[in-house]
């Protein structure tokens, strides 16, 4: 949907660039012209007949007056700025369905906004950060995950829900560091979840465990059963904050650097869908404004 979107955006700012191109060099000036040889030839026309012989064709005055805001959306949207929404809980505390974020698109790369070709490079992931990228399995989808493994790390999620990371080169396994363990606010199947401060970069940030859920072990990718993951160059391992509900990495695989979308770096508003089991609005309908989650993300 977001790749059709971006085609019919790149396609209407291109026909209207072309008939404002048109309308500023050609057609325009015909119809000054015109307007300048009837009164050559009336001796001189009245402000009202002139402005009826100089006047726009509905269509070209339409396409001169949207181009340069729909050149300055496809701008923004495709090389700066994106706004996606949070649609689940699978990263939790740090996203919550109803907050709507702002994706830093020039983050890792600049590329054309239809087929996603890089054109200039201009830094990549690091550990810790909070990216949108294309569903590998399904390409056409958006999803929002935060990087744990980078290109030559061995990573391995143990029993006890914790991650070790040995770099390329290196020749232990470091355990991520974890602290201040809270019983969160969240409840998911009538268990209160646990939740703690994961340090996978400088700034850190909070992550979600269901302390009764078994991890599914069984369904990990490439290889079921196996908990234990090497990146290949040129991708990345990703996770959810919501551990016992994201799928992730563990289960599906890692993400190319081609398939990266950008850097999620803010919420720039937040609203709340809860209601009564009764309640008559339909579900899409916001109940309320959560005004303390917007700002920077970490």
């Amino acid at each position: 949907m977001a790749n059709t979107f971006s085609l019919i955006l790149v396609i209407v700012t291109l026909v209207t660039g072309l008939v404002w191109t048109l309308e500023k060099l050609v057609w325009g000036k015909k119809r000054q012209q015109k307007v300048a040889d009837v009164e050559a030839q009336t001796n001189g026309i009245d402000d009202a007949v002139a402005a009826k012989v100089a006047q726009q064709p509905w269509w070209i005055e339409n396409s001169v007056s949207i181009f340069p805001v729909i050149a300055f959306v496809l701008v923004l949207r495709s090389f700066i700025f994106e706004p996606f929404q949070i649609p689940s809980g699978s990263m939790m505390p740090t996203l919550l369905v109803g907050d709507f974020i702002l994706v830093e698109k020039y983050a890792y790369g600049i590329k054309d906004p239809v087929w996603r070709t890089q054109l200039v490079e201009t830094g990549k992931p690091e550990r810790g950060d909070t990216v949108v990228f294309k569903y590998p399995p399904q390409p056409n989808i958006d999803y929002i995950k935060r990087v744990v493994g980078m290109p030559g790390d061995t990573v391995r999620y143990s029993s006890d829900k914790e991650v070790c990371i040995q770099p390329k080169g290196e020749r232990s396994c470091t355990p991520v560091k974890l602290s201040n363990v809270v019983e969160s606010e969240f409840i998911q199947n009538g268990i209160p979840l646990v939740q703690l401060d994961e340090q996978l970069s400088e700034q850190g940030h909070q992550i979600l465990i269901n302390p009764l859920r078994r991890d599914r072990v069984e369904a990990y990718q490439p290889r079921g059963g196996v908990n234990e993951w090497i990146v290949p160059q040129g991708q990345y391992f990703v996770m959810g904050d919501n551990r016992d509900n994201s799928a992730d990495s563990r289960y599906w695989g890692f993400v190319p650097e081609a398939n990266l979308v950008g850097k999620a770096v803010a919420i720039w508003i937040s609203f709340e869908f809860e209601r009564s089991a009764d309640s008559v609005l339909p579900a899409w309908i916001p109940t309320g404004v959560r005004f303390n989650r917007i700002g920077g993300l970490h």
